[in-house]
Parts: structure tokens; sequence; C-alpha cells
């Protein structure tokens, strides 16, 4: 079962997705530096403490969650570039928040070494890092985006220091959709190779959620172009009602009680910007419910923007039928995203059982069951290899697959 994992190999798409991953990681690190410089340069010394204060948030959070899968693995290190620091020496690095170029470059090492030997990883290590590096790509995209969204706001009140700040903007935008799009191409190693994704189906999704995100940061930055002290008060409100709801989902992604709130606290930032799926079943009617939230509060803020704009405008004044138009514009543009969204599920999106998932695993469960488990799974995976008992199953990305396909 699990070793169906051992014949995966990675295809050009996989592997230049791989190693683009490193270098934009180093080159968003750097628009972070010209940001932070470009608000020290023109004593802008508020909004440089609130980038940082939310950047080292944000590396917290993400370092966090690395050093309690290390933890929940039994630090068992799986690449040569991770074997070399000791237990303790990585606990320092996790503290001075370095550890996570640690993964980046063990998955770096084992996509090099798969794809130039053109040989299957025999024990799945290569698609388990990369597995839990996606979803460490998911917390730490979205968690500074918040980040890089409140610079914007802050910033573009100032001409010297719009320029990094929107680029910032339109690159926090573009990272989330490349992101959510690595992330989903990776849960597709879980599909029976019959129903693997093709590039097409990730460009859809691409597009698809870099329409959504760039709507709903319009709608904010509009909202707080008029009223830049309510928009954190909005943050925290609508993050308390998400939080709410992750709670309610019953997530079970984490081993351990903290790290399951820690990780319902993070749903509740994703959500704000973006859909995640995180409960098993069909979530149909969750999706439906959350993005009828999300139209329903980017038309809220638009209409606040529009009404502010006639009655009490600010330093810059836009005419009322342009200012229509935009507002017409961002909501169409969201409800665009909807329709791409929508034709990705119904043309691209396999719906699948979970015992359908490659990677099935059998600890945990009944003695009968387990038994029913793999004969269903080597029914659906009858066209691959035996299975190898040192391969590795990935159990957390696992579930995350469960809720995507099932």
């Amino acid at each position: 079962m699990s070793g169906t994992q051992a014949n995966f190999k990675y295809s050009c798409w996989d592997f230049l997705f791989t190693c683009v991953g490193l270098p934009l990681f180093m080159l968003d690190i750097g628009l972070d530096i010209w940001t932070a410089v470009s608000f020290y340069k023109e004593k802008a010394y508020v909004c440089l403490a609130v980038l940082l204060f939310l950047l080292l948030g944000s590396s917290l959070l993400t370092q966090a969650y690395s050093w309690l899968w290390y933890s929940y693995d039994n630090f068992e290190m799986k690449t040569n570039v991770e074997k070399l620091p000791s237990p303790r020496q990585l606990k320092l690095l996790h503290v001075f928040q370095l550890g996570i170029y640690f993964r980046h470059a063990g998955v770096l090492e084992k996509a090099v070494e798969s794809f130039l030997t053109k040989l299957p990883d025999p024990e799945g290590v290569a698609v388990f890092l990369s597995h839990d590096l996606s979803m460490l790509r998911i917390v730490e995209t979205f968690s500074e985006g918040v980040a890089h969204f409140t610079t914007f706001l802050f910033a573009c009140s100032d001409a010297a220091s719009c320029s990094p700040s929107v680029l910032k903007a339109v690159g926090s935008a573009s990272a989330i959709a490349f992101t959510v799009t690595t992330y989903h191409r990776s849960l597709r190693f879980f599909l029976p190779a019959k129903e693997n994704q093709k590039i097409t189906s990730s460009v859809i999704c691409f597009i698809w959620n870099l329409v959504l995100i760039s709507s709903r940061l319009t709608a904010l930055a509009l909202f707080a172009s008029v009223l830049p002290c309510f928009i954190f008060a909005h943050f925290i409100c609508s993050w308390l009602v998400l939080f709410f709801f992750a709670w309610r989902s019953k997530t079970d992604f984490m081993e351990s009680p903290c790290g399951e709130w820690l990780y319902r606290a993070t749903v509740g930032i994703i959500w704000y910007f973006n859909w995640f799926n995180v409960a098993e079943g069909k979530t149909r009617y969750r999706t439906v419910l959350y993005h009828g939230y999300i139209l329903t509060d980017i038309c809220i803020l638009c209409a606040v923007w529009c009404w502010k704009m006639s009655t009490d405008p600010p330093d810059f004044v836009i005419e009322p039928m342009h200012a229509l138009i935009t507002v017409a514009c961002v909501v169409a543009v969201y409800i665009l995203g909807l329709i791409l969204k929508v034709i990705y599920y119904k043309v691209f999106h396999p719906n699948l059982d979970k015992d359908e998932l490659k990677g099935a695993s059998t600890e945990q469960l009944p003695e009968d069951e387990v038994g029913f488990r793999m004969f269903a799974v080597a029914a659906n995976m009858a066209d691959h290899h035996p299975s190898d008992p040192s391969a590795h199953c990935n159990k957390r990305m696992r579930k995350l697959a469960e809720n995507f396909y099932s």
C-alpha cells in the first residue's frame, strides 16, 4: 500500500516546481528586506515595526510546525543535509528561524537525485519530504500574506515607499496562488495513476486561485484606504469567526492537542484569504457557505469604500462613476474566479473514496477493517509494483488528500 510511493518519480514539471521553490523563497526574503529598508529610509518607524513583528510571527509559526513535525517523526532524518545537525543543533536552528532551510535543501537534494538517476525512490523519501514542505509553504505564504498586505496599506500613502510595497502585494497574491498550486500537485500523488492530474489542471488551479485572492486583497485594500484603523478590527473579527468554524470542523491533523489548536488558528488565517479543505467528507456545502460569506464581505467592503469616496474622500479623489466601475470589477473578478473554480471541479477534479487513495494506512484500525482496507487498496493499485514495507507514508498529507479528493 504505502509502498506505491516507492514507484513515484519526479517528472520535469515536478522537478521544475521543486527547484523554483527555493529561489522564490530567497527572493521573497530579499523583497522583505527591501521593503524594511524603504520604511527605514522614509523614517516610517511604525510601519517598519509592524512589518518586522508580523514577519517574525509568520516565521515563528512556520518554524513551530517544522519542529513539531520533526518531533512527531522522532527526529528521523531522511537526507544527508538534515543529518548534518544533531537534534540539539536542529532545535537551535529552529530557534534562530533557520530550520526550514534544511527542509528546503533536503527536498532539493532528493529531487535532484531522483531526477538525474531517473530511478524510483526506494523508500519514498522525496515524496515524504516534498509533502511536508508543500504544507509548510502554505502556512508560511498565507501568514506572510498578512504582513505583506498590511505594509501595502501603510505604505501606499507615501509614493516613495509605495513601489516596493505594491510589488510585495502583487508578489504576495502570486506567491499564494503558486503555493496552493504546488500543494495541489503534491496531493495528486495519492491518486491512482490513471487519475493523475495533468499540467492543464494545475494552470487552471493557479488562475482561479490568483483571481480569487486578487479580488479579495483588492477589496480589503479599498476599504483600508478610507478606514485604515478599522481593517485590523475587520481581520480580528473575521479571524475569530473563521477560527470558530475551524474548531467546529473537528480537525484532526496534528498529533498533539496544542498542535491541533495551533493548526485551527492557522486555518482561520488561511480562510481569511482563501478556502482550504480541513475536514473529511463532502465539502460542497461548506465551500458554498464560505464563498458566499467572502463574496458578501467583499461587497460590503467595496460598498463602504464607495460611500466614503462620495461623502468623505481621502487625499485622492475618484469620480463616482469610476468608483462604481471599480467596485463592479472587483466583485465581477471574484465571481469569475468562482466560475473557473467550478470548471476545475467539474472537469479536472476526481472524486474518490479515501480507500482508493494511494498510501493507505492501516494504523489504529480494527483487524477486520485492516484486512478490508488492504484488500480494497490492493484491488485499486493492482497495476502498481508490490508494496515495500520500508516506504514512508506521510500520514499528515494523506489526511489532507482525503479531505481534498473525497
